[in-house]
């Protein structure tokens, strides 16, 4: 057997003839490319990847030039067939708009595309965009293209129906039927701070409320839910066919809400039906409405007892209120004494019950007979303060449910508010109110808006949920004193209960050319 010496040098011969046959299996199964002679792997054209960068164009089936379609209104693109989206110039939503109209993708893989600048008003957007082979005989292949988009002017429908004259699809009718309007300004200001009314084609000024018009139904029915979640309505739906496509079975209406808002309001004094005070908890017949939100809060004016009053069971059974604001009349406590209380605890000021003598602020020191009453602000009072009441005796009252009650179930005078003294007031209101629309103001709409005003400034509860304003104009102190910021002269108690306007007022210029007005 021969022996063989593993450890031993390889000749140098034998190590050149396998660098030899190593050589040949590398160059096994190449060519040469027929464009620059250099050895590559065979392919369809026989070139390089560099040679077919430079005589191939895989871009050659990409379309140039596209058209996007704008409509300058309500500043949205078309993004067919037939949606409209809002897409700010250099924005991902106006490239992937840009991408989807792009023909000739389908055999490519975008690598990536950006926005190349253009003179603002040249109605161009270019992109550039990187494409390539993943797979097949130009695997790997990478070139760029220019797109040119040429944007054209196009009326979106929604904005074709606001410059049409019958361009609404729905309508809300608000109404209030009442001699007192002060729940119909609370709804106002209301519908400016949610800004309910931002999604409504138009506003107009009917008699006795506002009608409000809107492009689609769903925007209408969120707008009748603010309503109903405001202040206590009676709803009414309607529609009318417009016209019939026979083809597609497609009915196309037009929708009408017709929306009542209870005519009760702040400081009106109602008389419930027997059934009605039953269903509130042996309510008495004779209530102030202390405040109307979704529901009225209603309250003894004697004892306090409250009790809230809902939409449903009103408009089962409405009624009117007896006394409005406009007849309260100003008299002078001459005596007040405190004859019950709470039997938990003094402090509950709810539950204490006091004898008064009011005499007419116009008979004192001609008429010496004080009047007696109940009242449960007998708290708040002291001998010489002024109040507002209703003189039940000296009103001439038609309800059927009110004749019914006995002398003994009806007092002479009811009171409803301490009154503030404003004869002190030396310069105008620092603040202001906006408006829905431009209102024709008479007489009695002006001293109704004066007396809302006036329930602003001394109820807080109100105060709190609107939106005030001042005028831009105008800076404001904020160290200044609430009396004097409300501009009123009112008593220690009272101010101590207030905070200052500062802290919710906003600094708006009410003088800009938008659909509403101060007051």
């Amino acid at each position: 057997m021969e022996y063989v010496d593993f450890n031993a040098k390889r000749s140098p011969n034998k190590s050149h003839l396998n660098d030899a046959h190593t050589f040949g299996d590398k160059t096994a199964g190449k060519i040469l490319c027929c464009n620059c002679g250099i050895l590559i792997e065979p392919n369809l054209k026989n070139m390089c990847f560099v040679c077919l960068h430079e005589h191939v164009d895989i871009t050659a089936n990409i379309i140039k030039h596209a058209v996007l379609q704008y409509c300058r209104k309500c500043e949205r693109y078309l993004q067919p067939p037939g949606e409209w989206i809002k897409a700010s110039l250099n924005s991902p939503e106006l490239m992937t708009l840009c991408l989807k109209k792009v023909r000739g993708l389908k055999d490519l893989k975008v690598s990536c595309a950006d926005f190349l600048w253009t003179e603002p008003h040249s109605k161009r957007i270019k992109i550039d965009l990187k494409v390539y082979f993943e797979t097949g005989e130009y695997a790997g292949l990478k070139q760029g293209v220019i797109i040119e988009y040429t944007v054209q002017y196009h009326m979106c429908p929604e904005c074709h129906r606001v410059e049409a004259k019958d361009y609404w699809r729905c309508v809300v009718q608000v109404r209030q039927h009442a001699e007192n309007l002060k729940t119909y300004f609370y709804l106002e200001q209301m519908i400016l701070k949610h800004r309910a009314h931002d999604h409504t084609l138009g506003i107009k000024p009917m008699h006795g409320g506002l009608d409000f018009y809107f492009s689609n139904e769903q925007n209408a029915r969120k707008f009748v839910n603010f309503l109903e979640a405001t202040v206590p309505i009676k709803i009414t739906f309607s529609k009318r066919l417009i016209k019939h496509d026979h083809n597609n079975n497609v009915h196309y209406y037009k929708y009408t809400w017709s929306v009542e808002i209870a005519p009760l309001s702040r400081d009106s004094l109602v008389c419930l039906t027997k059934k009605l005070r039953h269903q509130l908890g042996a309510m008495p017949a004779i209530c102030l409405v202390h405040k109307v939100t979704s529901c009225a809060h209603l309250i003894d004016p004697l004892t306090g007892q409250k009790a809230e009053l809902s939409a449903n069971h009103f408009f089962r059974s409405p009624f009117e209120a007896i006394c409005n604001p406009r007849q309260l009349v100003e008299y002078i406590v001459m005596d007040i004494e405190l004859i019950r209380s709470s039997r938990q605890q003094d402090a509950l000021h709810s539950q204490r019950v006091f004898d008064i003598w009011l005499i007419k602020a116009t008979q004192v020191g001609i008429n010496e007979h004080a009047v007696h009453t109940r009242t449960y602000l007998g708290y708040l009072l002291n001998v010489g303060d002024s109040v507002m009441a209703y003189s039940l005796k000296d009103i001439n009252i038609n309800e059927t449910e009110f004749e019914k009650l006995g002398v003994e179930h009806v007092p002479d005078v009811i009171i409803v508010r301490k009154c503030f003294d404003k004869t002190s007031r030396t310069m105008p209101r620092r603040w202001k109110l906006k408006y829905l629309t431009f209102e024709p103001m008479n007489e009695q709409m002006t001293k109704e808006k004066e007396e809302f005003l006036n329930d602003i400034e001394q109820d807080m509860e109100i105060y709190k949920s609107i939106n005030v304003y001042s005028d831009s104009c105008e800076e404001l102190n904020l160290m200044e004193n609430t009396d004097n910021v409300l501009n009123n002269s009112i008593d220690d108690a009272a101010a101590s209960s207030l905070v200052p306007l500062e802290e919710s007022i906003g600094k708006l210029s009410l003088n800009s050319n938008c659909n509403e007005t101060n007051s």
